[in-house]
């Protein structure tokens, strides 16, 4: 009887215990050994799976939603700080982005193919190798306090992957219903009008938001709070439409910063409700992984990595003059790139939530792939931008 209770207390206020460990070893280690918070974060989520603790690793209604909330409140800043103007100022930057995107797709899809991979599935993990995680760029630059060329470089090249691997993983999923069932209206819409009504229900959600606030002439704190509330329904209506909650939520950014609707770098992250949705994120996503999937695909893992670095960094370093910047610029701008954990998940989580069903084999293939990534992709993040000095981290 008292070992039940003991077990039940234990599941009870494992989430609460993990989010608190996680937040204080964050805390420690960034001060001690400057290591990116959301690093320290994963690692408390991998060692909660891998002790197996209850309550963490158990399937909770309500999570993966609480999870896309968090990384959608990341993809809206993200898309508030993409500036579409420089776009046409700099052509070169929007070009690299996007040949680096089908790049990076082309060589991970010919590099799986050296393992004994169906064709479905190399072409879902090409497509989940395009994307960058904002989650882990975008909390490592705000961390440093990064500003700069190859900052803002790495930001907008972020966005335009995560654009690209959504369009792909699309068309894949469109590919895949296409060649099982032989539905094209079903394709169509498993494609076409999730991605086109997606972009249309964050563009309208911007236009709308932007109006009453000016109309308001809500102050700093209200913006940030409205902002916030709007991705939260947001997320709800993607969820209840069965739209990508992560494009909406990038478009809406956008959308919002061209309406000039001012949110100013005090109010990044979202405050201290924005902090602990990203200890929260970081904790989930890792405990997603199981230890077993990780020592099956550890090598497949380190090839795919490799791949995917070296042609981020090399179509980086080759457009480098073209676009503006020194060619040392361009090889830290490739390697800032690393991360890709957090937003590929839950990409192919939601994908699999929609009906998609080669994503639980696709997440267990890419299992040594993520846990290298959430661990190490940060770090390398965070390497990169200090030697661009770009960073103005001052001492409290």
């Amino acid at each position: 009887m008292v070992q039940t209770d003991f077990a039940f207390l234990l599941q009870a206020i494992a989430w609460p215990l993990a989010l608190l460990i996680a937040w204080v070893a964050g805390e420690w280690l960034l001060e001690r050994w400057h290591v990116p918070r959301v690093t320290s974060y994963v690692a408390v989520g991998l060692i909660g799976g891998l002790i197996n603790l209850p309550g963490l690793t158990t399937d909770i209604p309500g999570l993966p939603f609480l999870a896309n909330v968090a990384l959608a409140l990341v993809l809206f800043e993200l898309g508030y700080r993409m500036n579409l103007r420089w776009f046409r100022h700099n052509p070169w930057v929007l070009v690299l982005g996007v040949v680096e995107s089908l790049a990076t797709f082309g060589v991970v899809y010919w590099v799986s193919g050296w393992f004994a991979l169906p064709v479905d599935h190399r072409l879902i993990i090409a497509s989940l190798s395009i994307s960058a995680s904002p989650a882990g760029v975008l909390r490592v630059a705000n961390e440093l306090r990064s500003t700069g060329q190859a900052t803002e470089r790495v930001l907008h090249l972020c966005a335009i992957n995560c654009l690209m691997s959504v369009l792909a993983l699309k068309l894949v999923v469109a590919y895949w219903t296409l060649s099982t069932s032989g539905d094209i209206v079903l394709a169509a819409f498993n494609s076409v009008h999730v991605v086109g009504t997606s972009i249309a229900v964050g563009g309208l959600l911007g236009v709308a938001v932007s109006w009453m606030l000016r109309l308001r002439g809500a102050h700093e704190r209200g913006v940030t709070v409205v902002f916030a509330l709007a991705v939260v329904l947001l997320t709800t209506a993607a969820y209840g439409l069965m739209l990508s909650p992560l494009l909406a939520a990038l478009t809406f950014g956008i959308v919002a910063r061209e309406r000039r609707v001012h949110l100013s770098s005090a109010q990044r992250d979202f405050g201290t409700a924005g902090d602990m949705l990203s200890v929260f994120l970081f904790v989930y996503i890792a405990s997603l992984l199981t230890w077993t999937d990780v020592t099956h695909t550890f090598v497949l893992g380190v090839v795919l990595i490799l791949a995917r670095t070296v042609t981020k960094v090399l179509c980086n370093l080759a457009a480098a003059r073209l676009s503006g910047i020194s060619e040392r610029k361009g090889v830290l701008t490739g390697l800032a790139l690393t991360p890709m954990s957090a937003f590929a998940i839950l990409l192919i989580e939601q994908t699999r939530l929609y009906g998609f069903e080669p994503a639980v084999q696709v997440l267990a293939a890419l299992a040594g792939m993520m846990l290298l990534q959430e661990l190490f992709g940060p770090v390398v993040t965070q390497r990169s931008l200090m030697a661009a000095n770009e960073t103005h981290v001052t001492k409290e």
